[in-house]
């Protein structure tokens, strides 16, 4: 499955060069980070590089719960309005926000399984064949649980399925 990017507007913060953020599968992650340099020799998901992942999954976390703190206020902000194409709007506006907001709500799971897997020291490995999933991959997608060809295999068993 290839994730559409699509950036965000620059923030005054993003011009400060902390964080520019990146919509991917409707969720806000902080895209830009020092990617992690592995040394020659360096074990794989040793202490520094599960530290580099939470520090990534803890960002994109607390990015998505003010999120859903936007969402909340706005929605307590409304306004009753008379016009019934208007009030139609922004029915459909709201239902779009709380279907974004239950994806992200997963996500936010996925991504709190993810930080016990790092407390645990098991992050970072396929959950189907236990290979590494690779430090590429995982800065792409911090909440990855297979190896890329566990999820290609994956990907072919559900187009078959559907079919």
């Amino acid at each position: 499955m290839i994730a559409k990017v699509r950036k965000k507007k620059p923030t005054s913060a993003d011009s400060a060069g902390k964080h520019e953020n990146v919509t991917t599968n409707n969720s806000v992650m902080p895209y830009k980070f020092e990617p992690y340099h592995a040394k020659a020799g360096e074990q794989y998901m040793n202490d520094t590089q599960l530290n580099h992942f939470k520090g990534i999954l803890e960002t994109w976390k607390k990015e998505l719960m003010r999120e859903v703190d936007n969402t909340i206020s706005e929605m307590k902000e409304a306004s009753v309005l008379a016009d019934p194409n208007d009030r139609a709007t922004q029915e459909e506006t709201f239902n779009l926000e709380l279907r974004t907001r239950d994806r992200e709500r997963k996500l936010i799971k996925k991504i709190e399984e993810a930080l016990q897997q790092i407390d645990d020291k098991e992050y970072g490995y396929c959950e189907s064949c236990g290979v590494e999933i690779g430090i590429r991959r995982l800065e792409a997608r911090p909440t990855a649980a297979l190896c890329i060809d566990c999820k290609t295999l994956d990907e072919i068993r559900e187009k078959r399925t559907i079919q």
